[in-house]
């Protein structure tokens, strides 16, 4: 697995230390997210999508309707896609040094609309089974006019940047006798109690896969 290789526009100037080279740490980075902002240009304004994806190997892809004037203005120019998780609020025993503990990315690149249907489908299913492992093979198939309506992107990971913070505040010397409190005041995201559809039949049961998700606890600290 090669290393990310930095450019003017994904090295880091300040706090640089933060900064990792390890494709693998950008890897898992996208791997633990479930959304994604999709920053464009639509008719000369900036303008930043929240969208899920997914990542096969050193591609990322997207997806939204064929209307969505953002998402369709992406394969004309070049984009930017961040994920970010916030893992702890930083808290020191002065205002200055609060901080907060993350880890994220940054992807820049031109966009390559999937217009093979085996390809479309192959992304479709990255995509879905990221956001929920196992529903691809219980939930029916896109038709061919659901798949005429969805747009999909694909997005190389080759410009991307990855800062991560994590560990105790960095307080000044002179502050740490100060009776104030510090540490780390973590934040997890976790899945809750899967809630069934009203007009779901009492006798479906919740499958493996989803009840599953739903026992998952946050990481004790």
């Amino acid at each position: 697995m090669t290393s990310l290789s930095a450019t003017e526009r994904t090295r880091l100037g300040r706090l640089s230390e933060r900064a990792s080279t390890d494709r693998a740490a950008l890897h898992q980075i996208l791997d633990d997210g479930l959304i994604c902002h999709l920053g464009v240009i639509v008719d000369g304004t900036p303008r930043v999508i929240p969208t899920g994806y997914g990542r096969l190997d050193d591609t990322l892809y997207v997806h939204g309707s064929t209307g969505a004037t953002s998402l369709m203005a992406g394969p004309s120019q070049e984009i930017c896609v961040t994920v970010t998780h916030l893992d702890g609020i930083v808290l020191a025993r002065s205002l200055f040094h609060h901080s907060v503990n993350y880890r994220s990315a940054m992807i820049y690149g031109t966009p390559v609309p999937v217009t093979d249907p085996d390809e479309k489908l192959a992304a479709l299913r990255t995509i879905t089974e990221h956001l929920a492992p196992g529903q691809w093979d219980v939930a029916r198939l896109p038709d061919r006019k659901e798949l005429a309506a969805s747009a999909v992107l694909a997005l190389p990971l080759d410009e991307a940047s990855v800062k991560i913070r994590q560990g105790p505040p960095s307080d000044d010397d002179e502050d740490l006798a100060l009776p104030v409190w510090a540490g780390v005041l973590p934040v997890h995201q976790v899945f809750g109690t899967p809630s069934p559809d009203p007009l779901l039949p009492p006798d479906v049961p919740v499958p493996a896969h989803i009840a599953l998700r739903g026992t998952e606890t946050a990481p004790t600290s």
